[in-house]
């Protein structure tokens, strides 16, 4: 039955992969690969590793059953609270975004010198992502490249820098990717053990693609002009609770850290309070100057909700659930002991690679090909290290930014994808290698910190 397990996993791993050629949305192989490879457990009576380290083995029927249960809930409570989080952080951003608050910021860029743009959209992606998150920020800045960039040839080189630039930017930020998430709501990393430890990598991770892009021929010269006059000048038209929901939403989602290094409560809890605060204040502030109550439901918090991604959550739902079945699963590890599934692959990998950086940079391009969110949720279920030890922040760079090198490897790659129609095999040849200069300059950046400062 474990060879079930692990068959379930791959099968259902190779269907997400080939989301595009099978036509058939991810969230599905994700929820039919994490309900299987439980019941493969179940029906095998396979004995599982609790939190604590113990196995079920000796016990008999019903007990073994019972314990197998008490693992399961343990590791769904944990992913609800990632689950939780995430839909309080969509729903803020949705809000903002209906009441058009980040017009206040993208308004404002008015050059048409193409380096000075390919600087101004990166920088912006850098820090919007750390705030919002890479998703977010990059469905955001298409949405202003298609203002201020007219010409698709030209806008879709900017947009693939403005991928680069939100990947890094979440990587040091707890809530600006999922991956940084997992690993923080996993007390794995801290608020400003990811940010010291982050900031300046990720910086070199985007500084490197950007210096080299600057000199090449599409980042020269001026931008090309719409063909109308009209087409040109457009700006997205604020609301009057623009500026203030702006600045509500961002501040709530900061605020979600602070929270919790004063109360030391989960972060969902935080994210549950901040949802709280902004659905109060959208409910009361007035967006026109004529604003009826027939009016109201187009800026509401309900519909914010009706526009998060579901199936996103659905399948993070999914592909935790699988995991935590890896995880779960005894075998005998390579010391004789029974441990769970990824912990025995850990120690087989150390035994076959002992430097954990090489590990660590292969799992940063793998997350390039394969979904970051179960590379790290394997990674957490694999490894035993304290808070804020390197491995984590390294895991935490690698997995948010490696996922650049290939315009499938992201959320934030597969949105600008999507929105723009960007080929996959143009991306392999003119952006891949960009990206991969500026990983591997962000890596070699946290390895010579890391050992000369910290």
């Amino acid at each position: 039955m474990i060879t079930g397990v692990i068959l379930c996993f791959i099968l259902g791993y190779i269907a997400i992969v080939l989301e595009h050629p099978l036509k058939l949305d991810k969230t599905v192989p994700a929820l039919l690969m994490g309900a299987a490879c439980w019941a493969f457990i179940s029906l095998g009576h396979l004995d599982v590793v609790d939190a604590a380290g113990s196995v079920g083995e000796h016990l008999g029927g019903e007990h073994q059953s019972d314990h197998m249960l008490e693992v399961l809930l343990h590791h769904v409570g944990k992913i609800a609270e990632i689950l939780f989080f995430l839909i309080g952080a969509m729903t803020i951003v949705e809000l903002v975004d209906l009441h058009r608050g980040f017009a206040v910021i993208t308004n404002r860029i008015t050059t048409t010198r193409k380096r000075t743009m390919l600087i101004l959209i990166c920088v912006l992606a850098f820090f919007l992502s750390a705030t919002l998150d890479n998703l977010a920020s990059t469905i955001v800045l298409v949405s202003l490249l298609r203002r201020l960039v007219p010409v698709k040839e030209e806008r879709i080189w900017f947009v693939c820098m403005a991928v680069i630039g939100a990947n890094a930017g979440g990587a040091w930020s707890p809530i600006g990717d999922v991956t940084t998430t997992m690993l923080w709501i996993s007390k794995k990393v801290t608020t400003l053990g990811l940010i010291d430890h982050l900031v300046f990598p990720a910086f070199v991770c985007l500084a490197v693609p950007v210096l080299i892009a600057s000199f090449m021929k599409p980042f020269k010269g001026n931008i090309t002009p719409a063909v109308t006059d009209r087409d040109s000048d457009f700006k997205e038209e604020k609301l009057l609770s623009s500026r203030t929901m702006l600045f509500v939403g961002i501040g709530a989602l900061v605020f979600v850290p602070v929270f919790k290094s004063i109360t030391h409560l989960p972060p969902y809890v935080g994210m549950m309070l901040s949802m709280g605060i902004v659905w109060l204040v959208s409910e009361y502030i007035h967006p026109e100057e004529d604003f009826t109550e027939e009016r109201k439901h187009l800026y509401s918090a309900h519909r914010a909700l009706s526009r998060i991604e579901m199936s996103s959550i659905l399948f993070f739902l999914g592909i935790l659930v699988a995991v935590a079945a890896l995880e779960s699963v005894a075998i005998t590890g390579p010391t004789g002991e029974q441990v769970g599934l990824l912990k025995a692959m850990a120690q087989h990998l150390q035994l076959a690679i002992p430097n954990q950086d090489i590990v660590v940079i292969l799992l940063g391009g793998l997350s390039a090909v394969i979904d970051n969110v179960p590379l790290v949720a394997a990674s957490i279920g694999m490894y035993d290290f304290p808070i804020d030890h390197k491995i984590w922040h390294f895991i935490a760079y690698s997995a948010g930014t490696g996922g650049s090198m290939l315009i499938i490897g992201s959320a934030a790659g597969v949105a600008a994808m999507g929105m723009e129609r960007i080929d996959f095999i143009w991306y392999l040849k003119n952006i891949t290698w960009l990206a991969m200069a500026g990983f591997l300059a962000g890596a070699a950046a946290f390895l010579i910190m890391y050992a000369y400062l910290w």
